[in-house]
């Protein structure tokens, strides 16, 4: 599970909210531009876009669940189980491993336009990254200045949709998602106005009644129109303070706490929240033991270097 959105003041703010029922060593991690990624099927790409997100790094390889490149395009994996499907090698294209999916773009793209175009050639290679960590069945939502897309790997091919929500949760794919948003377009954030006869005698007795049917639940359908509703109906200061708290207002509104949605292996929650101003690459952080939020900027470091930065966030264990 997890909630990925795009919100714009007059910067642009990428984040999510990680959602599992354990951790994975996840950290800060800052790859420069000099940074040789090594490629399954590919000749390892030596120079390239820096780049900077949540990770954990496994073999000197930086596992992404987000991040967002020098230029402010970002991008995140969610879970879609059930229906992610990833394919055979085929020589006619770019075969990437998903787990390689988030650098291989973000190392090349500085824009959706440029994303949609080398995405148009990959196939998503059915390759674990090791015994120990087999491939986890992902979605991705991909934002720049401008605009978002979602792409999915399903039985009959990568597709790539425009997403004018700027918002992404799980199942089912996001061609649901885009009709299911239709049953909430009477959402407000006034007053209720009553579509009976005058003389039936109705009115609010409180604040917030024009959203009465927002769903509060914590399946990937009810978030992603809660998240949707909220962002939209979001409102901040000027200060780049204001405008990071409010993203993480946001994400709060679709956050899990630990005890509320059972797995077989335990509790899923909300490890962690991001936001990631993508016009300067900083990088923010909460955790779900640490509320105040960690900052990062990708700009503190050498980009030029050849190793990767990581960043301890504090509250963020394995456990």
């Amino acid at each position: 599970m997890c909630t990925a959105v795009s919100y714009r003041s007059d910067a642009t703010y990428f984040g999510r909210n990680l959602d599992l029922d354990r951790g994975y060593g996840e950290s800060v991690v800052i790859t420069p531009r000099y940074y040789e990624m090594k490629m399954r099927c590919k000749k390892p790409i030596q120079s390239h876009y820096a780049m900077i997100g949540m990770a954990c790094v496994v073999d000197d390889f930086p596992l992404y669940f987000e991040a967002t490149n020098e230029k402010g395009l970002s991008m995140a994996g969610l879970n879609f189980p059930d229906n992610a499907v990833y394919y055979e090698y085929t020589k006619e294209k770019d075969n990437i491993a998903p787990f390689e999916l988030i650098p291989w773009v973000l190392s090349q793209c500085s824009c959706i336009d440029e994303a949609k175009d080398l995405l148009q050639n990959i196939n998503l290679v059915n390759i674990d990254f090791s015994e120990q960590l087999p491939l986890s069945p992902l979605h991705w939502m991909i934002s720049d200045h401008k605009c978002s897309i979602v792409a999915e790997p399903l039985k009959d091919g990568l597709k790539i949709y425009d997403n004018p929500f700027e918002v992404l949760t799980n199942n089912p794919p996001f061609t649901f998602h885009y009709t299911n948003v239709s049953h909430y377009m009477g959402l407000g954030v006034g007053q209720a106005t009553s579509q009976f006869r005058k003389d039936i005698p109705m009115k609010n007795f409180s604040l917030g009644m024009g959203a009465l049917g927002l769903p509060g639940d914590f399946s990937s359908t009810s978030r992603f129109i809660r998240a949707l509703f909220v962002k939209e109906n979001s409102v901040s200061e000027e200060s780049e303070a204001s405008k990071v708290n409010q993203f993480f207002h946001i994400l709060n509104s679709v956050a899990m706490p630990k005890g509320c949605v059972r797995t077989q292996d335990g509790f899923e929650y909300t490890r962690y929240s991001s936001c990631c101003n993508a016009d300067r690459g900083i990088y923010y952080c909460t955790t779900y033991h640490h509320f105040e939020i960690t900052a990062v900027n990708m700009h503190d470091v050498d980009l030029n270097q050849s190793r990767l930065y990581t960043y301890e966030v504090k509250g963020l264990t394995s456990s």
